[in-house]
């Protein structure tokens, strides 16, 4: 079938997030600035680039209390700062409670029962149980096409990995079983590994 976004695909559920998958998940904790912090996944995340280290994520929709956006993005507009917190199969319940549009004041890691622990670069908490942690400052914000749509630009000052996981120098991700987003409901993890050489090599 061919489709043009505009005109609908026809079908019960969209299916351009099963189209656009594995994912991987950051579940971004920021503080704002009056002190209260949060603690959402976002599966538009990724690495993009290695010198110096980046990462994004994009927010999509707003909530009431937050003009024209959520609480992640608003926190990072006051602060500049944030951390992306890696979810292995371990977290993934607590992962999902945080997701939902709870008000500002809600706190996700004392409702979702994680550990809080403090960032070494940046004022901000991590997620202490979490496979690993990338401390970020925010370069940019930009506004995407559409409502409420945001992409958050970020450079990584500080890496955190849990030392079970370093195995023959290595950050092992067999061991801790990462979470990626696929489509509708859908989630995966990541359970076997193939390598490649790149030609030349």
């Amino acid at each position: 079938m061919f489709y043009r976004p505009e005109d609908g695909h026809g079908l019960p559920h969209t299916p351009f997030n099963a189209i656009v998958s594995p994912r991987p998940i950051g579940w971004i904790s920021t503080r704002g600035a009056d002190g209260s912090e949060n603690l959402a996944p976002y599966s538009f995340f990724n690495a993009v680039a290695y010198t110096p280290p980046q990462v994004i994520f994009a927010s999509t929709g707003a909530k009431p209390d937050r003009d024209g956006t959520k609480d992640s993005v608003a926190n990072i507009r006051d602060t500049g700062v944030f951390c992306a917190n890696v979810v292995s199969q371990a977290l993934v319940e607590p992962m999902n409670q945080s997701s939902g549009p709870w008000p500002r004041d809600m706190d996700e890691f004392t409702m979702t029962g994680v550990t809080r622990a403090p960032c070494e670069t940046i004022a901000c908490s991590r997620v202490a149980e979490a496979p690993a942690a990338l401390e970020c400052r925010m370069t940019q914000i930009v506004t995407l096409e559409g409502e409420n749509n945001f992409l958050v630009i970020g450079t990584v000052t500080g890496v955190h990995m849990d030392d079970r996981y370093i195995k023959n120098g290595r950050f092992d991700v067999l061991s801790y079983t990462p979470v990626s987003r696929l489509g509708y409901q859908d989630y995966s993890t990541v359970t076997e590994l193939f390598q490649m050489k790149r030609p030349g090599e």
